[in-house]
């Protein structure tokens, strides 16, 4: 038994965790879930068939319990097992947040020493935690990404006030042109998805499926919307929304290139914006992203403020974490092959290999 291990379970003898498996009920998940502070909207139980749906990938929820049989911990995981990607368990991929969610130090450990004797038997490399501040302080880790959170005022007329003067610029410029705003849920994916797709290929970026966003969209309806913005019929911006407790989240989102000169992407965060305020949003969460980069810019002239985002990893059989970093020089030339590919085959190879990278 490796250290690290051995901690693991006398952390959890300590805390009187009698057992971490995975026989739990949706029941029981979501009603710890839903009484926990820290929650992400991507802890429901439910996001478990968005990606068996999606992408078929296996997944395993694990429970930690006090002998009483009451829940103290949780932790939601994605296997991947594929020549392309490799063999891992991630909490959550196709995300921003997930991980260990627990009372306390010893029923994270719990669920982490679980997770890691699952992987070993399994044989994968490692497990892949995303957290926003580190949960477990022996765990390597990565602080590559941050998030990006807005505060919101009251009122729209008080957040378009605070914005700054070349982004309120920008939105006019964008109305002056003659582009509008729809809302909506399921019946918008098509337009969303032709938006969404040519700036993931424009991006040299696979393009997730369809049904990603169709699986979300019909199992969340209540908190999950899509933003639309046109030219006359085309849509030519558009972006995923998701509402949790005081927050509303954009965690995916795209503009077609050729309408950049017309702000059709400012238009598109200011409706989102303005969207948040009158359902009564506190918070504007932007997602994440990695500081310097072009979106960390466009994010921060928002008035969004970045945050912290920890990886942590249990490895097994290997002293290196994974990177999977785009500037990473084995992705490169790969990128710059997507970008000049048709849409149409994009579209068609792009969700067949995305499902193993998360």
């Amino acid at each position: 038994m490796s250290a690290v291990a051995a901690a693991f379970r006398l952390d959890a003898r300590e805390a009187r965790v009698d057992n971490v498996s995975a026989d739990v009920s949706g029941e029981e998940w979501d009603a710890y879930v839903n009484a926990h502070p820290e929650a992400s909207a991507y802890h429901a139980w439910t996001w478990r068939h968005v990606f068996e749906a999606a992408f078929g990938h296996r997944t395993e929820y694990l429970a930690a319990r006090e002998a009483s049989g009451r829940i103290v911990g949780v932790l939601p995981m994605v296997a991947f097992d594929h020549w392309l990607g490799g063999r891992f368990f991630v909490s959550l991929p196709f995300v921003n947040y997930g991980g260990v969610l627990a009372d306390g130090p010893a029923a994270g450990r719990a669920l982490v020493h679980e997770a890691g004797a699952r992987a070993r038997r399994y044989g994968m490399r490692h497990v892949e935690l995303r957290h926003t501040t580190p949960q477990l302080g022996d765990l390597p880790r990565r602080t590559h990404k941050v998030s990006m959170m807005r505060p919101l005022e009251a009122t729209p007329e008080q957040a378009w006030d605070a914005l700054d003067r070349k982004v309120r610029n920008q939105v006019r410029k964008a109305e002056k042109s003659g582009l509008t705003v729809e809302s909506g849920g399921l019946e918008l994916v098509p337009a969303f998805y032709d938006v969404f797709a040519e700036n993931m290929r424009d991006l040299g970026t696979p393009v997730y499926p369809r049904r990603w966003f169709e699986e979300i969209l019909d199992r969340f309806s209540d908190r999950a919307g899509l933003v639309v913005v046109r030219d006359g019929t085309r849509p030519v911006a558009a972006a995923l929304t998701i509402a949790h407790r005081d927050s509303l989240e954009i965690p995916s989102a795209g503009s077609l290139r050729a309408y950049r000169p017309q702000a059709a992407n400012v238009l598109l965060y200011w409706a989102i914006m303005r969207q948040a305020i009158v359902a009564g949003a506190r918070v504007l969460d932007y997602g994440r992203s990695t500081p310097g980069e072009g979106t960390f810019k466009f994010k921060e002239q928002w008035g969004a403020v970045p945050g912290p985002v920890t990886w942590e990893y249990v490895l097994n059989g290997t002293r290196t974490l994974p990177d999977r970093n785009p500037k990473n020089p084995a992705f490169q030339q790969a990128i710059a092959v997507w970008r000049r590919l048709p849409l149409a085959l994009t579209n068609r190879l792009g969700p067949a290999v995305v499902r193993f990278l998360p």
